[in-house]
This record gives C-alpha cells, sequence and structure tokens, in this order.
C-alpha cells in the first residue's frame, strides 16, 4: 500500500495489478472504498475521487453508502421499462426447476394472466404499489378467497424477487402479515374450509360392488385409488415399471409424491387382481396391433406405460376421469381424494391400528422433526396387514385376521 496522502493509497497486488484505494475512519469503524484500477484510473482523477469521499465523510455521510445509493438510483431507473409481466415470467424460469411438476408453473402463469396482468398492464415493477395490488385483490376476495390467496402470494414472490434483484425498492406492497392483514378480512372469514367429501365406511361395501360392475380403465382406477388409499394423482402417473407383482408391491418413486419420499404401498390380493386384468388387456391390444401388422409376437410380451390409460393407448387417464365414473354411477357428491378420508375414519373407529401405521399408509409426513429423525423404517409389515383388512372392509377379500396392529 503506497499512501499518496489523505487517505489515497495505491494498492499493488502480488501479481503486479495497482488500483486505488481510499481509507477513512468512520464512526470508530476502518472502511476502504475501492475507486478502481490505475490503468484507467489516473492519479489526478483519484485524487479528485478521493476529495470528493472526504467531502461526503466531513458532512457525516459515508462515501461507500452513498456510493450504492447512487448505483440502486441508476439500477432502479434502468428497471424502469422492466415490467410485472417479465418480472413474473424471469420468477418462473428461476424456480420451476425446484417445482413438483410442469402443471405448477402452468398454474402460476395461468392466475397471473388471469389476475394480475389486466390491472398491472405494462406497469414496471418498480411502480407497483398497494393500491395496484388491492386492485387484484379485492374483486375475487370475497367471491374466490383460495385463488386470491394464491394471486397475492405469487405477486408477493415476484415482487420480492424482484427487490432482491434491484428492480424495485422498499417494502413488498403484497405482503399479508402487518400490511394487507389490517386492509383485506382474513380468507378463513370469508371462506368456508369445504373438505373433499368421503363416503361413510359403513356404505363402502355396497359402493365397491357397484364400482367393480362398471366398464373401463377410469374404474378400475378409482377401485386401485380406494384399495390403496392413494392420491389420484399418484395412481394416474402409476407405471408398470413401478409395480413389482412376484413381490407384491408398488414403489411410487419420490420425484411423485408430495411428500417428495419413495412410497412403498403393498398389493393386496384384490389390487393384484386388478393388475392381472390390466396387464391382459394390455397384451391384447399389443398382439392386436401386432397381428393387424403381420409381425411376430413376443413370447415374453410385458406390459410398460401407465397402467391406466384413457382414449389412447398408452396415453394415461385425465385427472377427471374418475370424477366421470363418480358422476356415471350418480355419486356426484363423491371425489377420489375423499375415500382417503373414509380410509382414515375406518382405521381409527374400527380398527386398532396405531396413529402413525395409519398416516404412513397415507404417505403423510411427519410433522414432528425429531419423531421423523428417529423413524427409519416403513413399517411396511405392518402396513401390509393393515391394507389387508382394508380390502376385507372394502368387501373385495374374505377376512384372515382380527383388524388390528
Amino acid at each position: 500500500m503506497h499512501p499518496d496522502g489523505g487517505g489515497l493509497y495505491l494498492m499493488v497486488q502480488k501479481g503486479g495489478g495497482k488500483s486505488w484505494v481510499y481509507r477513512y475512519m468512520l464512526q470508530g469503524r476502518a472502511r476502504e472504498m475501492g475507486l478502481g484500477p490505475a490503468h484507467t484510473i489516473s492519479l489526478s482523477e483519484a485524487r479528485a475521487m478521493a476529495r470528493d469521499a472526504r467531502r461526503l465523510k466531513f458532512d457525516g455521510i459515508d462515501p461507500i453508502e452513498q456510493r450504492q445509493r447512487a448505483r440502486a438510483r441508476t439500477t432502479l431507473e434502468a428497471a424502469k421499462g422492466f415490467t410485472f409481466k417479465q418480472a413474473a415470467s424471469a420468477y418462473i424460469r428461476a424456480n420451476k426447476a425446484g417445482w413438483r411438476n410442469e402443471k405448477h408453473s402452468k398454474q402460476w402463469e395461468s392466475t397471473l394472466t388471469t389476475y394480475a396482468d389486466p390491472i398491472f398492464e405494462n406497469c414496471g415493477v418498480s411502480d407497483i404499489d398497494t393500491g395496484l395490488v388491492l386492485a387484484v385483490l379485492e374483486p375475487i376476495w370475497s367471491t374466490k378467497p383460495e385463488t386470491a390467496s394464491r394471486v397475492r402470494g405469487r405477486v408477493e414472490a415476484v415482487l420480492d424477487w424482484a427487490t432482491a434483484r434491484g428492480l424495485r425498492e422498499g417494502e413488498n406492497p403484497a405482503r399479508w402479515k402487518g400490511h394487507l392483514e389490517k386492509l383485506l378480512p382474513a380468507k378463513s372469514r370469508v371462506h368456508k374450509v369445504r373438505h373433499h367429501a368421503a363416503l361413510p365406511y359403513a356404505d363402502l361395501g355396497a359402493f365397491m360392488a357397484t364400482l367393480k360392475e362398471q366398464p373401463g380403465a377410469a374404474a378400475r382406477a378409482l377401485e386401485f385409488t380406494i384399495l390403496t388409499a392413494a392420491r389420484t394423482g399418484e395412481v394416474i402417473g402409476a407405471e408398470w415399471n413401478e409395480i413389482d407383482l412376484a413381490n407384491q408391491v408398488w414403489t411410487v418413486p419420490a420425484a411423485r409424491m408430495k411428500g417428495r419420499r419413495e412410497h412403498r404401498v403393498p398389493l393386496t390380493a384384490p389390487l393384484v387382481e386388478i393388475l392381472e386384468g390390466r396387464k391382459a388387456d394390455y397384451c391384447a391390444v399389443v398382439r392386436r396391433v401386432l397381428e393387424s401388422k403381420r409381425q411376430p409376437i413376443p413370447d415374453d410380451l410385458a406390459p410398460v406405460g401407465p397402467l391406466f390409460w384413457g382414449t389412447l393407448f398408452g396415453k394415461k387417464l385425465s385427472n377427471m376421469a374418475m370424477l366421470a365414473v363418480l358422476k356415471r354411477m350418480k355419486c356426484e357428491d363423491l371425489t377420489a381424494h375423499g375415500f382417503r378420508s373414509t380410509f382414515r375414519d375406518w382405521a381409527a373407529e374400527t380398527t386398532e391400528y396405531r396413529s402413525e401405521i395409519v398416516e404412513m399408509a397415507l404417505a403423510h409426513t411427519i410433522g414432528n422433526k425429531v419423531e421423523a429423525a428417529y423413524r427409519r423404517g416403513d413399517l411396511f409389515e405392518k402396513r401390509k396387514r393393515l391394507m389387508e383388512d382394508w380390502a376385507v372392509a372394502a368387501g373385495r377379500a374374505r377376512r384372515s385376521s382380527t383388524p388390528g396392529a
């Protein structure tokens, strides 16, 4: 460090690089302010820059913080033309890799395009204020509270991203706590939580008997969903490479689970029966196709692709297929997801299985982190007995033991 006087130094690095540095004390704290490389900034320019910094310091202003504020203002001025829509697109691109599936990013795009874009239009992301946010939310806050809450959270996330990127400054006008909570009623006060309609477990046997008579892949998928107590998306997305018929287990990969953790499902006799039927259907279709093309039929023909396909062979069912079956059965008040509640009620009220076994069967995340850390296994054998008893309750199997654990 070679001093020039007044806090200005020429710093020469080991590699030979040279740069100007202004060193000073402010409120008892030593600070260093880089002024630029010597090959670009001359001695006279460095002295002038150091003099300006000393004047700021004399007025009690930190020269480094002053420069940072100036740069931030320059960035904000440049961001005037950066719209909320551009910021939202950039946020989605930056975060979609961490989301569970493509559907989630499409939902983000859809809600922001539908509700935020018409109000924000071509507003710069730095110009979004509380008034504009309320203009988006107020028309739907009472009529569509769930959607409005998601829109608010997504707008808040985009604006936080913009702030972190230096494209805006100040408090987030879409934040709830300490801000919008004072301007809008709580969601719980305008929206009564509507749970998925569930069939009373006492009616399950009769329902399953009727369901078994329904034709088509969607009906079999609904049976499979009920007997495994799985989520609809887990069943619709199930592929043959996840099925081990020899060991009677369905292994759902972590990428398709809500809790992002691999889940093993025991396959009871009725489930194996459904799968054997699907396997036979698959082989029959492939044989017809090969015969029509006069191609040889392999002796070891094995199914691949989705367990339950729709109108196009090899393409998985739509998310609405099971609801269509319920509608055909004149059970419009029920949902496929609601049968998980039926299972939970049945287990709690008619069996002695411990709660953690039932929760694991439902693939629920363990809320207690300490308990989750110590619980290494998945209680598969105990869950197998539970699901066998569930098959009995559904009228799809004969009882071999007393329900319990």
